[in-house]
């Protein structure tokens, strides 16, 4: 199965070459891999090592370069055919990418090819497990920004808990993800902090998360989160594309197994779990 998802990856990176001055949205190229919104970016980051947008920069400028050099075309219509409408912007992007201009780019003559790079195999390997995993109702409050301060949320949500007693009707302590931080500017990232509830009705200023349940990839990673990053890379670049599975179009949420408070960081226990179809 890892061949299916590369065929994606070269499907994908193939229109992009073939549409510069298309859309090449992130929503876009999820279409064109046939593959959950919620899921393909870490896919493709995990298998080539760099991010949709990067990717789509990287050929944009590519083209734009065998153009200057092939072409009499102006550094204008080169800019507009590989869908930087503001030609400013592209001499701007070209410069930082290229080291010159693109009129000294094109004096001097040369180019550089581009190739994928797939970094399959290159992550820590941690165990995954496939289980049905049940619904779950989710008390929780929203979180918004760098995935990393999501903690202060967390805080919060247990003060609530403590100053309410809910503590008795709460289970197992879940982050939902949303968004990608690959792809989604820090400061606008979704997330929720929350915990399972069986009690009745949503405690004031939380909202109610529904977690579908079902056929679910469970990777359990041991140790401080500041190394989830690196095992979502490992479920998305290594498990995957090997299992035969494919990823429902749900987001990614994690189950913490044991508290920060009291539990030293190197003995952590997270599972981290991805909806399959």
């Amino acid at each position: 199965m890892a061949t299916s998802y590369e065929d994606r990856i070269l499907r994908v990176l193939t229109y992009i070459h073939d549409h510069p001055d298309g859309d090449l949205s992130l929503d876009a190229l999820a279409d064109v891999a046939a593959m959950s919104r919620f899921h393909w970016h870490r896919v493709f980051r995990a298998l080539t090592g760099e991010t949709c947008a990067q990717a789509v920069r990287r050929i944009r400028l590519h083209r734009a370069a065998v153009q200057l050099v092939r072409s009499d075309s102006s550094v204008s219509q080169v800019s507009h055919s590989v869908g930087y409408p503001n030609p400013n912007s592209f001499i701007r992007a070209f410069t930082e990418a290229y080291g010159s201009s693109p009129a000294a780019f094109r004096k001097a003559g040369q180019f550089l090819p581009a190739h994928p790079n797939f970094k399959t195999g290159g992550y820590p390997m941690h165990p995954v497990t496939t289980r049905t995993e049940p619904a779950r109702r989710v008390i929780a409050l929203p979180h918004k920004g760098a995935y990393s301060e999501i903690g202060k949320s967390f805080e919060a949500f247990g003060a609530l808990c403590e100053s309410r007693q809910l503590w008795p009707q709460v289970g197992p302590v879940v982050g939902i993800y949303f968004d990608s931080p690959d792809e989604v500017p820090e400061d606008q990232l979704r997330s929720y902090a929350g915990a399972e509830f069986r009690g009745e009705g949503t405690p004031d200023g939380m909202e109610d998360v529904q977690i579908a349940g079902g056929k679910t990839a469970v990777l359990t990673y041991k140790g401080p989160y500041s190394g989830l990053e690196a095992a979502y890379h490992s479920l998305f670049g290594n498990w995957l594309p090997e299992s035969g599975e494919e990823p429902a179009d749900q987001p990614c949420y994690e189950i913490y197994l044991n508290d920060p408070r009291e539990t030293a960081p190197e003995d952590l226990l997270t599972e981290i779990c991805l909806p399959l179809k």
